[in-house]
């Protein structure tokens, strides 16, 4: 069952972003991770009060368990500094529940 990690970041800079990129693309399909929206999409709030993003993104694995190794892959722990060098970011993984009826 796929899950998704769902990222919002407030981006301060993107001196980052050239060397992250192709780094965070190779480990993310390591671990069978693949981008469904990544950047240069718009975002539009429809309800809340929360202030919105200036980037978002959602990947998609296979199993919970491969998008926490993803996540906690020692290759990505590097990538994590140098991205939190330039953004601050809220990610979450989102699984399928069991249906109680």
């Amino acid at each position: 069952m796929a899950v998704y990690v769902v990222a919002q970041l407030d981006v301060k800079n993107t001196n980052w972003q050239h060397e992250y990129g192709p780094q965070a693309r190779a480990i993310l399909q390591k671990h069978g991770g693949k981008v469904i929206v990544g950047p240069g999409h718009a975002i539009e709030r429809l309800e809340g009060r929360n202030p919105l993003p200036n980037a978002m993104f959602i990947l998609e694995f296979p199993s919970a368990e491969q998008a926490k190794a993803w996540y906690n892959d020692p290759a990505y722990a590097q990538l994590i500094d140098l991205r939190q060098t330039g953004a601050d970011a809220e990610m979450i993984v989102l699984t399928e529940s069991p249906r109680i009826l």
